[in-house]
């Protein structure tokens, strides 16, 4: 199956990245443009939180409800995106101006790739090993990870975001961190002109 762009990890920064990629594919430059999420979420940091200091949110929203109302958020507004359950990400290789994504059940082509996995050991997608550096935000005895990235691009086509792309593990930041991905790559799509995306009342 191919994608012109596909995220691993179904967290805040996975999900926010998608929303916006999503809403971006109205657009005439992303026409045609094929989106796909990988939405494990199993080892999702969020899934424990609870969501009291983030604009917006109501007091006492969980981060496990987050994670369930944001894939029907995607589903609901933005059908284009094509929701991947119940797979995990094994391997990443680097073909000539593409990827190959394997998982535990099947294989997939993308010309874009951003990984939007947690931050924590063992780190277990092959193929992204001589990337992998210390993190630089986190407590050293907590032997936190994240890819080396400049401004979250890992290798041209090849992204990172959230707490594995060096930010603090904070729900807000992560949601920020997808978000400036998703419009790094709809400013690719566009040639090159810096791109975002809003809704108007």
């Amino acid at each position: 199956m191919n994608y012109d762009a596909l995220i691993i990890g179904g967290g805040a920064a996975g999900l926010s990245c998608a929303l916006v990629l999503g809403s971006g594919l109205s657009k005439d430059f992303a026409a045609g443009k094929k989106v796909g999420l990988i939405a494990h979420q199993r080892a999702s940091h969020l899934s424990s939180a609870k969501l009291n200091n983030v604009l917006g949110i109501p007091r006492g929203t969980s981060g496990k409800d987050i994670l369930t109302s944001g894939l029907e958020q995607l589903e609901t507004l933005y059908p284009g995106v094509e929701i991947i359950q119940k797979e995990k990400v094994l391997k990443i290789a680097f073909l000539e101006g593409k990827f190959e994504v394997s998982t535990n059940k099947n294989t997939y082509i993308s010309t874009v790739v951003v990984i939007a996995t947690g931050y924590a050991r063992p780190f277990t997608i092959q193929g992204l090993e001589e990337y992998i550096i210390p993190h630089k935000k986190a407590k050293t005895s907590k032997e936190r990870i994240q890819l080396y990235n400049d401004d979250h691009l890992v290798r041209p086509g090849l992204y990172v975001a959230g707490s594995l792309a060096g930010h603090r593990s904070q729900y807000a930041i992560a949601c920020g961190s997808g978000a400036a991905v998703a419009t790094d790559v709809l400013t690719l799509w566009n040639g090159g002109e810096h791109t975002k995306v809003h809704d108007k009342i």
